[in-house]
């Protein structure tokens, strides 16, 4: 069954206790009335607006003072309530059963990383089709990687050649951008960018083999959970590098740990040149704030946690992660010891001019799709952002990231992905997480609605 939506039909209205206009043809708009809204632009809030939705796309945007009620539109009042753009998962795996709890949770969009390529094309087919509730989704399909490859979903590549054929199948497949792993060197990064550029197609990395310094000299439009920099900022990478080859734990392990003996003045270098390059970081600090908790006591404590199907979350066994990466108490210690040095380097990138995405990595272990994104903004504001900037970062960033021009923004013209809020979440940023209703591709829905789905 799907949720009740509430939107641009004047009939589905029942639901919020609307009643249509009368006349002979039925409302195909709805004006949100009264709201304060935030717009994505990073500009001062605009209170007691007006939004006009139809056809899916925002129609109108402006004051509610002297505002007058188009034709075959019905009225929402939203006096006290909040209003922001949809927001952007920009690192994301994405499967059937995350779809309504995005949604739930006012992500809007996602950016997928990786996924078996048929499936997760599939899906992304099924659902921008409207034929599936669920975000919007832009997909990497399949990542590429070298030899070994971590994943045997992912397309491994052993050569220039190889690299540039793994980049034209991924283009024939229709992807939005493209994604290389841990086990990509220089090498090959340089044949995926110079074929992705004769595609026009965007190329993020999760690095290893290949520093952030390196890859952003290549070209590499974005990096992934802040990957490539410690190796950049070390003054001797050959220990991370050969981590990195020995195996994808490994090297996270050894990448994870070596942020917290870096110094701040090798870091700032490499903040000031990714800056520089226009390299967006998709920093994931829900990742790496997981991990460096896994043996807490109260990790899975959080109710979110309930909203995840049980087969799902009976493999989310934080013992049993620990176990398989075979990190020791002092590996965790200095894996929570590293977290001050990233949301550092984070501050001098951002301060240099840097842009900054907010992404989770969900649906992978203990990151749960959609709430997840609201865990990123706060640990956001705790590394020294505002929440203006963090929004910022979950919303319009997102979509220049994505090169979406109709996302990440509310002004007439743009998709209605917005959503309502009953606390203002710039005087704290954990009001996010106190949505009234989400706008989906004009559809209003109800969080109420979306969990008695699934």
């Amino acid at each position: 069954m799907r949720p009740r939506i509430l939107g641009a039909a004047g009939l589905l209205l029942v639901g919020l206790g609307l009643v249509a206009g009368c006349g002979k043809q039925p409302p195909d708009g709805v004006a949100l009335v009264g709201a304060t809204v935030i717009d994505g632009t990073g500009g001062p809030p605009l209170p007691n607006a007006a939004i006009v939705v139809r056809k899916g796309k925002i129609e109108w945007m402006g004051t509610r003072v002297g505002f007058q009620l188009p034709p075959r539109t019905t009225e929402i009042e939203l006096k006290g309530r909040w209003i922001m753009p949809g927001l952007i998962d920009a690192h994301a795996h994405t499967s059937v059963w995350c779809l309504k709890r995005y949604l739930a949770w006012g992500v809007t969009s996602v950016r997928d990383l990786h996924g078996s390529l048929d499936t997760i094309l599939g899906l992304r087919r099924t659902v921008n089709s409207d034929r599936v509730l669920g975000p919007r989704i832009y997909s990497a399909g399949a990542m590429i990687d070298g030899s070994p490859a971590t994943y045997p979903s992912a397309l491994t590549v052993r050569s220039p050649k190889e690299a540039r054929k793994a980049v034209d199948r991924l283009v024939n497949a229709g992807v939005d951008l493209i994604k290389v792993y841990t086990h990509i060197d220089p090498p090959l990064l340089d044949a995926v960018l110079d074929e992705a550029r004769t595609f026009n197609l965007r190329v993020t990395g999760h690095l290893g083999l290949t520093d952030a310094i390196t890859a952003a000299e290549s070209g590499i439009s974005s990096i992934e959970h802040l990957t490539g920099v410690p190796e950049s900022a070390s003054p001797d990478p050959g220990p991370l590098l050969a981590a990195h080859q020995q195996s994808f734990l490994a090297g996270w392990t050894a990448f994870e740990r070596s942020w917290g003996a870096l110094d701040s003045a090798g870091l700032s270098k490499v903040a000031q040149e990714l800056a520089r390059r226009n390299v967006t970081l998709v920093p994931t600090l829900v990742l790496h704030e997981t991990l460096s908790r896994l043996d807490s006591p109260g990790l899975l404590e959080d109710r979110a946690f309930e909203a995840v199907p049980l087969a799902e979350r009976q493999r989310w066994n934080a013992a049993e992660m620990i176990a398989r990466a075979g990190w020791k108490p002092a590996d965790l210690a200095a894996f929570r010891r590293s977290r001050s040095v990233q949301d550092l380097f984070l501050r001098e990138f951002a301060a240099s001019g840097g842009r900054i995405a907010a992404g989770t990595d969900a649906a992978n272990q203990l990151l749960v799709p959609g709430y997840s994104e609201h865990q990123e903004l706060q640990l956001l504001v705790a590394a020294g952002f505002t929440p203006r900037e963090a929004i910022l970062a979950a919303t319009r960033n997102g979509a220049l990231l994505l090169g979406v021009d109709s996302l990440g923004l509310l002004a007439p013209g743009k998709v209605a992905d917005l959503v309502i809020l009953t606390r203002d979440p710039l005087e704290d940023i954990r009001n996010t997480l106190a949505i009234d209703r989400v706008m989906s591709r004009g559809h209003l829905l109800t969080p109420d609605s979306l969990r008695a789905t699934w």
